[in-house]
Formats: C-alpha cells, sequence, structure tokens
C-alpha cells in the first residue's frame, strides 16, 4: 500500500493541531530514548514441603467440585455382580431369553408398583430365573417447568424398588437390558432359586 501526499487543507490542520500540544513525556527525545523491558530471569523451581505435611502420610482428598447423583445406567452397572459372571455375560450381551416380561411404561409410580411388586413374586413362586421390566426410557416433555422432573421416573425408580423389600430378598441381580431388549428402557431381573 502506497502512501498518499497530504493535500494542503490537510497540512494546514495538522500544524493547527500540534501548535497546541504538549509532549506527554518531554525527557524523552524520539525513539532511542525508550529502553526495552529486560526478561525476566527463570530461577528453578524447588519444592518444598509446607511444615505441616509429613513425608510418607496420604494427605486427605479433596471434596469434588459437584455432589451430583449418578446416572441410573451408572449406577447399575456399578454394582456388583452377585451371580454367575459367566451368565451375567450372557445376559449382558442378550444371549439369555427372558421367562417372562412386565411392561410398565405410560403407568403412573402408585399403580406400576404394586404392579411390580406382584409380577417379580409370582414369577420367583413360578420357579422363573429371569425376567425383563420395560419401564420406558422417559418422555421429553417441551414444558420444564420451573422445578427440574428427572426424565424417565419409572426408570429411576424401578432399581430402587427392586433393593427394598419385599424384592429384595427374591432378586438376584439387576441388569440394563440388550438392546434388542429394550436397551436403557428396560432391566433385565435374574431372580434366585425358589426354595
Amino acid at each position: 500500500m502506497t502512501r498518499r501526499r497530504l493535500r494542503p487543507d490537510e497540512v494546514e490542520l495538522w500544524h493547527k493541531v500540534t501548535e497546541n500540544t504538549h509532549a506527554l513525556h518531554p525527557e524523552r527525545k524520539g525513539h532511542e530514548a525508550v529502553m526495552p523491558r529486560p526478561k525476566p530471569i527463570k530461577k528453578p523451581h524447588v519444592y518444598l514441603p509446607p511444615a505441616d505435611i509429613e513425608v510418607g502420610v496420604k494427605p486427605f482428598s479433596a471434596p469434588s467440585g459437584h455432589d451430583l447423583v449418578p446416572s441410573i445406567a451408572e449406577r447399575v452397572a456399578r454394582a456388583p455382580v452377585t451371580m454367575d459372571r459367566k451368565t451375567f455375560g450372557k445376559l449382558k450381551r442378550g444371549k439369555m431369553l427372558p421367562e417372562g416380561k412386565i411392561d410398565l411404561h405410560g403407568l403412573t409410580m402408585d399403580r406400576a408398583h404394586p404392579r411390580l411388586t406382584s409380577f417379580i413374586l409370582r414369577a420367583h413362586a413360578d420357579g422363573k430365573r429371569l425376567v425383563l421390566v420395560i419401564t420406558g426410557k422417559g418422555r421429553q416433555s417441551d414444558d420444564e417447568g420451573p422445578i427440574p422432573v428427572r426424565k424417565g421416573i419409572l426408570r429411576h425408580q424401578v432399581p430402587q424398588w427392586l433393593s427394598t423389600p419385599p424384592l429384595a430378598q427374591v432378586v438376584l441381580q439387576i441388569a440394563e437390558a440388550h438392546l434388542k431388549h429394550g436397551g436403557g428402557g428396560a432391566y433385565y431381573i435374574y431372580l434366585r432359586r425358589h426354595r
């Protein structure tokens, strides 16, 4: 880009501006007076532990930044395996066929809980080992409202109901169903042997 020459009226205006201005730093004479800033000298970092810490003693763990409850899928997956591992592997891969199933999606909690309880106890009394409980994944609501509500109330409640009496005595393992049996919207319930 080439510089253009100033017109006479622009030169006259520039002279008027410079007549009334004063230098901010009159002691500086041009660019030579400006000294470059020295670069900071990097010192080697030496770690010194605080005086109140003992060497070889594990420090207390810092609290996490949040206390959010893990998702239901994470909680069910983290549950310890209480059944035969080989059978559990077949179960997770969808290789075992459920001997009975109940569909709870679309029901309210007060209607679903008694149906689930009677279904599980009846299946156990009949000697069934594997049943499928379909809860659905939850309805996506358009109006969230001011109070947050969990998506899939039954999906979150069913594992809790199965881990409390009277169902806890007959349930051996809870696992999320394989995709061909409903995936995240269903649970495999492996029951104890009928005595």
